[in-house]
């Protein structure tokens, strides 16, 4: 059976770029007869807002967007995060890490590389256990070991086919932080099996963190959802619609007209509908056809 999420960062409201998403994953939800979830991904807590998660939950709700299951927060899951790692551990893909960011440009300087403008330093592999491991460094994080060959393939619904060698662009990841918080990849990847996750929509965005969850997923031995990646909403900038940028709250005097232009972005008819409910059933036609 189709089980699918929406899972929102409370670091603010909704604004019109995660609609979005959220009401692609829905409408995907309710066109192949499934099940529509909704995960609050607080895991990165000092980026979370107080209250925030309700003010997301309330806009949803106005949207008529709403949990077919009880809302599960990330911050109350640790204990199966810290499963998984210890699992990990146990089959030598995941080992401790010394480095500071400084560390790892050092060590990128030092083998003539630089981090490209506006991407994640590549983690050069410096305690990994073949190189040596910590070296008398403090253990600072957790890092899962990429094994070459690292290219992962895969089709997204919506984007065709795709690939990331894992190993030239990311370098082994971080699973835990040095401050003892829990890692995205590990989390999401988690709790996707965990809540019986079959698909994943989400904005495009987040395609790059697709290739670390399948090797996750398969260190994991758990099951790869389908994912499709939705349009992103641009600002007046050309870059992507977000929180860090300034992206606005969504205006939800007029749900339905804040719906509409969602629905446009994702290509489906304008509403002619007063009330929501049946502009949703309309687009979640459209969206089956």
């Amino acid at each position: 059976m189709y089980r699918g999420r929406f899972a929102p960062s409370p670091t603010g409201p909704l604004h019109a770029g995660s609609l979005v998403a959220a009401l692609a994953s829905w409408l995907d939800a309710r066109a192949l007869g499934g099940v529509w979830l909704v995960r609050i991904e607080d895991v990165d807590t000092p980026r979370c807002i107080a209250g925030a998660d309700e003010i997301i939950l309330q806009q949803l709700a106005t949207c008529g967007l709403v949990s077919d299951e009880p809302v599960v927060w990330q911050s109350q899951r640790g204990a199966l995060y810290q499963q998984a790692l210890d699992q990990l551990i146990d089959q030598q893909r995941a080992y401790p890490c010394g480095c500071s960011r400084k560390d790892i440009e050092a060590a990128l300087r030092a083998q003539g590389l630089t981090r490209e403008r506006h991407h994640a330093a590549v983690y050069p592999g410096t305690c990994r256990p073949d190189h040596g491991g910590l070296q008398g460094k403090p253990a600072r994080a957790w890092r899962f070991a990429v094994h070459a060959p690292g290219e992962v393939r895969w089709t997204d619904r919506r984007l065709g086919p795709q690939a990331q060698d894992v190993t030239a662009e990311v370098g082994d990841f971080i699973l835990q932080r040095a401050d003892g918080l829990w890692a995205y990849q590990l989390a999401v990847v988690v709790d996707d099996a965990a809540q019986g996750i079959t698909h994943v929509v989400r904005g495009e965005d987040l395609v790059d963190n697709t290739a670390r969850q399948i090797l996750l997923q398969r260190a994991l031995g758990l099951p790869t959802p389908a994912y499709l990646h939705t349009p992103l909403v641009l600002g007046d900038n050309g870059e992507k619609l977000s929180k860090q940028n300034g992206a606005q709250a969504l205006d939800l005097n007029d749900p339905l007209a804040t719906l509409d232009r969602a629905a446009r972005v994702l290509g489906l008819p304008p509403a002619q509908d007063s009330a929501v409910h049946d502009a949703l059933a309309r687009w979640a036609a459209a969206w089956a056809a």
